[in-house]
């Protein structure tokens, strides 16, 4: 009997010392599960850095606006901006995008064209940095100068306000035609006061000018139609425009996003050096830098 009360108590302490490390166990299972949750006393995890990118959406159209676009994509990105290009294919859709907030900026126009847009429009883009000139240049497949060009001689220009007063201030400041004083870069055919060749002018959507070089004598436009033809204002024009700030390719944005940080981050790449040195050397003829 006192054999067996030895044994019962033998027993019992054994299980009490195996509940009591069981519990033990259990705890430290609990006190590692809540480090894994709660990070402390647990080595700490190699963290990722991930910075936050910010959209940009810009509308254009042709090079080399798209390709400037595509040059500083990288540089964007190192800023935290994701460049997003909208190609667009006519020379209303990115101002009406832009407007519509669609797109949060365009690249494709001089700050004439724009501001002819805002009064048509009741529209308040605005100029954020003029990046290149576009040289305007008048061009014919039958005549290799201006003296050659015979009287009653046709000469095709642009019919939108600002493209066509540029195009007859180009031949005014040349001595072609004679405009009335003042008009400047506002003319319109109505303001040719002297046209002693008796030129016909016929005026056309900037889309067809470069078709047109089949049945005019001359036609006046800006390199991006000129180019696709292989021509450019330093080789083969017959006249070329002096180098106007105007008329420089310029980015645009809204008045209420104009000074935003990813806006200007896009401004200054837009201006780089690295940009100047891209159209120096890839559109010499055709592109001047305006920065």
């Amino acid at each position: 009997m006192i054999k067996t009360g030895k044994w019962m108590m033998t027993l019992v302490l054994l299980m009490l010392v195996l509940s009591a490390c069981g519990n033990n166990g259990n705890a430290s299972n609990a006190s590692n599960t809540g480090n894994a949750e709660t990070g402390v006393g647990a080595p700490a995890a190699a963290e990722s850095e991930t910075t936050e990118m910010t959209t940009l959406k810009v509308a254009s159209l042709i090079p080399p606006m798209t390709d400037i676009l595509e040059l500083i994509k990288p540089q964007l990105k190192e800023e935290g901006i994701n460049l997003e290009i909208v190609v667009l294919s006519d020379n209303i859709q990115p101002n009406d995008a832009l407007a519509n907030k669609e797109v949060d900026a365009n690249f494709f126009q001089h700050v004439p064209w724009m501001e002819e847009y805002n009064k048509n429009k009741n529209a308040n883009l605005v100029p954020v940095q003029p990046v290149y000139h576009a040289v305007y240049g008048a061009y014919s497949k039958r005549y290799k100068s201006m003296e050659e060009l015979p009287d009653g001689a046709t000469i095709v220009i642009a019919n939108d306000a600002t493209n066509g007063g540029r195009s007859l201030d180009m031949l005014d400041k040349a001595g072609v035609i004679k405009l009335k004083e003042g008009v400047g870069i506002h003319a319109t055919v109505g303001d040719i006061v002297e046209n002693s060749h008796n030129y016909k002018f016929e005026e056309v959507d900037l889309l067809m000018l470069a078709r047109m070089l089949d049945d005019a004598d001359l036609v006046l436009m800006t390199p991006a139609y000129a180019s696709p033809l292989g021509l450019t204002p330093k080789k083969d024009a017959l006249l070329t425009e002096t180098v106007e700030s105007a008329f420089a390719i310029t980015l645009v944005a809204r008045q209420d996003n104009q000074d935003s940080e990813p806006i200007q981050k896009l401004a200054k790449a837009i201006s780089s050096p690295e940009v100047k040195k891209f159209l120096e050397d890839n559109y010499n003829e055709i592109a001047l830098p305006a920065f």
